[in-house]
């Protein structure tokens, strides 16, 4: 069984910046500034891990709170402090956050969604696959931002937006 965070948020969520995979500095040497424009007036940043360096976490909270989540690649001390999953609940919605190395390679919702149980989250974030997915699957967004230092399978560079409007949310894949 995997140990879930729980995160409150005592107001709603309406815009939230997601980004995963960004391997500081192993693969890339900072964030693009672009990401940094992207998420002006974001209420919130998603990290689906794979930080490698906590100093991104610093620069990304400079434009909002930041949730993060701890990758395959990231250091011990990264991963005790961040855990591997967390539930974010604010107003009606509730989101799935964890990096995807726990389920392999695949984006299987019923693996991904399965990691929540017995909580049913409205959208699930994840990472690890360095490729851009925004599906509905019995209700559920599963999410995934692409990574914008360190993309695969012939993907651009790409980072996400949640949109939440009560119960709704929409994901938006970005690319740079």
């Amino acid at each position: 069984m995997v140990d879930i965070k729980t995160v409150q948020y005592n107001h709603d969520l309406n815009w939230i910046g997601v980004i995963a995979d960004t391997h500081i500095p192993s693969r890339g040497r900072f964030i693009p500034p672009e990401v940094f424009r992207l998420f002006e007036g974001v209420q919130l940043i998603l990290h689906a891990g794979d930080l490698v360096d906590e100093k991104i976490l610093q620069e990304l909270e400079a434009l909002a709170p930041v949730e993060a989540v701890a990758g395959n690649m990231d250091p011990p001390h990264l991963q005790k402090r961040l855990g591997k999953v967390k539930l974010i609940k604010a107003g009606e919605v509730s989101i799935g956050l964890l990096h995807g190395d726990l389920v392999g390679r695949r984006a299987d919702p019923q693996l991904l969604g399965g990691i929540f149980k017995p909580h049913i989250p409205r959208v699930v974030v994840f990472g690890h696959l360095h490729e851009p997915i925004s599906k509905m699957h019995d209700g559920i967004l599963f999410f995934n931002p692409g990574s914008v230092i360190d993309p695969r399978r012939r993907a651009e560079p790409t980072c996400g937006r949640l949109s939440i409007s009560g119960s709704s949310i929409e994901g938006e894949i970005i690319h740079l």
